[in-house]
């Protein structure tokens, strides 16, 4: 039914068997079968939260059955990506740890393995390690785009990336590989400043979000969108649609893409001469950046903060002043976590260092404020 287009039927019946998988109504064999044919089919369609859903209903028997999830090659490194979205990157490397260890003799899935575990070293910003997997992925028959271009682009090798990227263009055919490789051409496009190539992947990515309608895609293609609008000096147009991918992307959630948006969202800002809308978005891509450990980001952030001279009120930072104008709106620590997609052990330490800087011993005394330098 999938395959025919027929999306919700197949769906239906894949829930339908998941719900008896997940109250243990067979055997582990049987467990294993299903779960991994129902992460791959969510991931050819691009439902990644039905497949996290699922995944998560079913961690407590993964744990207890290490040695049954293996035996669909697969599966292991869906798991790990879906880990790596969501932000769980310990998690993630360690599942794509044991995927490369136990695939190490099966030709195809060790080159996905390889190449997912390539793809969290070069987040995290470790490239001779990303570099190494990427080229025994390849090794093992799984190409290493668009992995290796954006790793190219990110050491400052903007030509190799640019012909990389458009070789991959022209070689991938199937939608979700090729929606892979169009993001990531917006992306190293711009950097080579081709913003009418750029442009062109961007709508390519956007006819395709369109077709399948799948979160994940329409928040790609509106991330796309508002960063070939800040390349093409519309900053305006840029915040419109970098604030809809960011509401998309907290939808899904993917943390390290949200911190991507608003970083752009704060370039945009600076664009427009809103200093301290620049700062505060900023401020959030570099505390987002920082919880996962995707180091060369931050410092790419750090450095973009850097040049904003102008103090906010108080010495605060942009991101204690927008934890203060939540606190002055008598919302609760977990509505601020919420609000700002943190934890509330981050909201803590923020609304601590408001107190200290300025002074205050009362959520009261700082609402009052907010008000009394009009912050709100």
């Amino acid at each position: 039914m999938l395959r025919q287009q027929q999306t919700a039927a197949g769906f239906a019946c894949l829930d339908e068997v998941m719900v008896a998988i997940a109250a243990g109504e067979v055997g582990p064999f049987v467990t294993g079968v299903v779960y991994c044919s129902a992460l791959s089919a969510c991931h050819d369609v691009f439902d990644l939260r039905r497949a996290q859903e699922w995944t998560a209903a079913l961690s407590g028997w993964c744990a207890a059955h290490p040695d049954m999830v293996p035996f669909r090659g697969q599966c292991l490194v869906r798991r790990s990506e879906l880990l790596q979205l969501h932000g769980s990157w310990a998690e993630a490397a360690e599942e794509a740890r044991r995927a490369c260890e136990r695939l190490s003799g099966a030709f195809d899935d060790a080159g996905a393995a390889l190449y997912q575990h390539a793809e969290l070293c070069r987040v995290r910003g470790d490239f001779d390690a990303a570099e190494e997997a990427y080229r025994q992925a390849s090794r093992a028959g799984r190409r290493p785009q668009p992995g290796l271009a954006l790793l190219r682009n990110a050491q400052g090798d903007v030509s190799a990336a640019d012909a990389a990227i458009r070789s991959a263009m022209h070689e991938t055919k199937t939608p979700r590989a090729r929606a892979q490789v169009l993001h990531a051409a917006v992306e190293i496009l711009l950097a080579t400043g081709d913003l009418a190539a750029a442009r062109a992947a961007a709508g390519e990515l956007d006819e395709l979000a369109r077709r399948t309608g799948a979160l994940v895609l329409r928040a790609a293609a509106g991330h796309a969108a508002g960063a070939v609008a800040l390349a093409a000096g519309e900053p305006h147009e840029a915040v419109s649609r970098l604030r809809d991918a960011w509401e998309l992307w907290r939808e899904v959630p993917a943390p390290y893409e949200v911190a991507r948006v608003r970083a752009l969202i704060g370039s945009a800002y600076a664009a427009m001469g809103d200093d301290e809308g620049a700062r505060m978005e900023l401020d959030a891509a570099a505390e987002g950046f920082e919880q996962l450990g995707a180091r060369l980001d931050l410092e790419r952030v750090t450095a973009l903060l850097s040049k904003e001279t102008a103090a906010p009120a108080g010495g605060l930072t942009g991101r204690e002043v927008e934890v203060l104008r939540q606190i002055a709106a008598g919302k609760t620590n977990r509505a601020i976590a919420v609000e700002l997609a943190i934890s509330e052990k981050t909201v803590a330490r923020h609304i601590s260092n408001i107190f200290t800087k300025l002074d205050l011993s009362s959520r009261s005394a700082a609402t009052a404020y907010a008000y009394e330098h009009k912050l709100l």
